[in-house]
């Protein structure tokens, strides 16, 4: 039988550490035997601190208890057949109550569990019966919607002492000799996790000898990797390097830890020097970060983890004793927040370079000087029918709608506007430059016309008075003598004279 199950605790007051926590779910019990309904318990703390030991300690309280673990499947489908049902019918011992418990709530995901998030949702809405669930990490996403509908009770490492003296009682009561030394050891090794010590001195002790350091040497320890938080707090609230660098090797994007430290500078250290030595080592460690990006060489890493963790840490002068609220980065959530702003804008820029022919990077700098002119309802109006802007995009520069008279009226402009240039093209084309060409080339090829028949007329007297005068064919007027002949021009003459004698081009004017 495995010793975590053989001494686990059986009362509240068996059940180490959470004195605090222990109160509120006592009172809590205490309301839904009363008959005043309450929210479901929501306990949110590191694995192996006792929250499901305490869950089972709830469950006596009550006639019956309905439990779904991580090794369940938990879709949809599922929890509304077993939990979902429960939650709204009566226990089968009577009127009295039955508890529902749901273990690590935060760890539901995969197609086994799809949909597991909104069946939860659903079964606290319609609830009838007391509820618990259990979650290792506060800060889990898939616990924004269910922390607003529970009492969360955040529960806390179990200290080292305690653990130590659990230990000491539980080789007491199994008749092993132990080593004070080694129980210590252990225990600080454990990082409050009570279940993996017990586990750890079960297998260390399994031959009945006595409990020593050496027994160690063969058991792996518990991976006690921190999370991001655990790592700023130490960062914060410690001086000493040996802490620190062990507690840097977190499973996280560096550059993450690093807006999370910054974030929190401000709310731990409180002298301005302090902050100011602080936020130059965060903006070195980011120096080196953007190296590390733009030569592909990583082991600019461990510099920038130097300045970010111990030289933060060092930047104080002593440490403070005092609780601080750490927060998340709010770098990412603003981005979040401002990705519809982001969009719109870059969306306007693109119009202004394709209408304007200007960069997105001058379409930028001209935002603040559309925002003074757009104050003006018909300059608005303009700019946005010329970049065909749309309603959500002209409020990126004024508050308020174009007034609907000022759109008509600048509409009836418009269409009269087209309307009067419509005529003058007509008027144009009928009495017009267009007219004037087409009448002066029209008498230009008549008056070609005709000489072509007055000179073919010409040559047809004079066959005939050659032929009736023989000896008179030598003979040739004075006149026709003194008549200057015409000289050929060049094709490109000529058609420079037509356009000179008042011929004109569709561009001449």
């Amino acid at each position: 039988m495995l010793w975590t199950d053989k001494y686990r605790p059986q009362t509240f007051k068996e059940l180490l550490g959470n004195g605090k926590s222990k109160k509120q779910i006592e009172h809590w019990v205490n309301e839904w035997k009363k008959g005043n309904p309450q929210k479901p318990l929501l306990l949110v703390g590191p694995a192996g601190i006792g929250k499901t030991s305490l869950a089972y300690i709830i469950a006596k309280e009550f006639s019956e208890h309905i439990e779904l673990n991580a090794s369940d499947k938990r879709s949809y489908d599922i929890l509304m057949s077993t939990i979902g049902e429960s939650s709204s019918t009566h226990s089968l011992f009577g009127e009295s109550y039955k508890l529902l418990i749901l273990d690590e709530v935060d760890g539901i995901n995969g197609n086994d569990d799809r949909g597991g998030s909104r069946a939860i949702n659903k079964i606290i809405k319609e609830s009838k019966q007391p509820m618990i669930m259990m979650a290792n990490d506060f800060y889990s996403k898939r616990l924004t919607t269910i922390k607003t509908k529970c009492l969360v009770i955040k529960m806390t490492k179990v200290h080292t002492n305690s653990v130590g003296a659990a230990l000491k009682k539980i080789c007491r009561k199994e008749g092993i000799d132990f080593d004070p030394e080694a129980i210590k050891v252990l225990a600080k090794n454990s990082n409050g996790d009570m279940r993996a010590a017990i586990n750890t001195l079960q297998a260390a002790s399994e031959d009945g000898e006595k409990f020593e350091l050496s027994n160690l040497d063969n058991i792996s320890q518990k991976d006690n990797t921190n999370n991001i938080f655990d790592t700023v707090r130490t960062v914060l609230k410690s001086r000493t390097v040996n802490h620190i660098k062990p507690d840097m090797m977190i499973d996280e994007d560096p550059t993450l830890v690093m807006e999370y430290i910054a974030e929190n500078i401000p709310h731990e250290y409180e002298k301005p020097s302090e902050i100011k030595n602080a936020y130059e080592n965060i903006a070195k460690a980011d120096l080196y970060f953007g190296r590390a990006r733009a030569t592909r060489d990583y082991t600019y890493w461990r510099y920038a983890s130097d300045f970010m963790g111990p030289g933060v840490a060092l930047s104080k002068k002593e440490t403070y004793r005092k609780f601080t609220r750490l927060t998340g980065a709010q770098a990412f959530r603003l981005m979040g927040q401002t990705r519809g702003k982001r969009a719109l804008r870059d969306r306007i820029a693109e119009k202004m370079e394709n209408k304007m022919h200007v960069s997105l990077e001058v379409a930028y700098t001209m935002f603040p000087s559309f925002e003074i002119i757009f104050q003006n309802d018909e300059m608005a109006y303009e700019i946005s029918s010329f970049l065909e802007l749309e309603d959500d995009e002209i409020k990126r520069f004024r508050k308020r709608k174009i007034p609907k008279k000022v759109i008509k009226k600048m509409e009836k402009e418009i269409n009269e506007a087209k309307r009067l240039e419509r005529e003058e093209l007509n008027k144009n084309i009928k009495t017009g430059i267009y007219r004037e060409s087409t009448k002066k080339t029209l008498n230009k090829v008549k008056e070609n016309a005709e000489e072509k028949v007055k000179d073919s007329k010409s040559d047809d007297d004079s066959n005939v008075i050659s032929n009736e005068n023989p000896e008179k064919e030598n003979f040739k007027p004075e006149e026709k003598e003194s008549k200057p002949k015409k000289s050929k021009k060049p094709k490109k003459e000529k058609e420079s004279e037509k356009l000179d004698k008042g011929q004109t081009s569709l561009f001449s004017f």
